[in-house]
């Protein structure tokens, strides 16, 4: 938001050596399966950290993503000011939802995270963006849509990987794995009309750029 390419430019940084802290986490949890021959709850420790750090290594990824598209448009300001206030209300929840993952994982007690409640107001912020976007006095054209989607979409994935987290830390404490959320409610739709996706998509073809960054 503040166009702060020194900061991009660290998260892009961070990514590697998390991915560095990943992979020798794993190398010693794949050894304590190989010669330790853990059992029932220590396994089950073992295998739902080996998870977690792949959530974690992706909501570092979409936080590089994130990076990147600033680094792009710099020294411009990425976001139209009618999104900023989103953005900024967006970039408060995912910081308290990283928080709150990593308070349940290092305490072992996921009642110390609301992670499903505060992701629910993630998804609001979420479709309030959208419906700006598709608003039809948008004029800031179709690349800055384009960005403005694309980011929106990394901050609403970065909090459902906290989620997941916190789904494992559950797994991790009680040996279930809570049920993930239910989709939202099937479109009613008008006979001859296409779905919502359909007309999305229409209104601006080249809103799907960059889905290969997608996780």
């Amino acid at each position: 938001m503040e166009a702060d390419i020194n900061t991009a430019d660290h998260v892009v940084s961070e990514h590697t050596q998390m991915a560095v802290r990943r992979a020798r986490a794993e190398s010693d949890a794949f050894g304590l399966l190989a010669l330790e021959q853990p059992v029932a709850g220590e396994l089950r420790e073992i295998v739902s950290s080996i998870q977690i750090m792949a959530d974690a290594e992706r909501m570092c990824a979409l936080a590089v993503h994130v990076a990147k598209i600033a680094r792009m448009r710099h020294p411009g300001h990425l976001l139209p000011a009618e999104v900023r206030a989103g953005f900024a209300e967006m970039g408060k929840v995912a910081n308290a939802m990283g928080d709150s993952a990593n308070q349940a994982l290092v305490s072992h007690d996921p009642r110390t995270a609301r992670l499903r409640e505060e992701d629910e107001v993630m998804d609001n912020l979420h479709r309030q963006l959208l419906s700006v976007l598709l608003d039809p006095h948008w004029e800031h054209g179709v690349p800055a849509a384009v960005d403005v989607a694309l980011l929106g979409r990394f901050y609403e994935r970065f909090t459902d990987q906290a989620v997941e987290v916190g789904r494992r830390v559950v797994l991790m404490v009680t040996g279930a794995l809570p049920p993930m959320r239910t989709s939202a409610p099937t479109e009613r739709r008008t006979p001859g009309r296409p779905p919502a996706a359909s007309r999305t998509m229409r209104r601006h073809p080249a809103g799907r750029d960059g889905d290969h960054l997608l996780l």
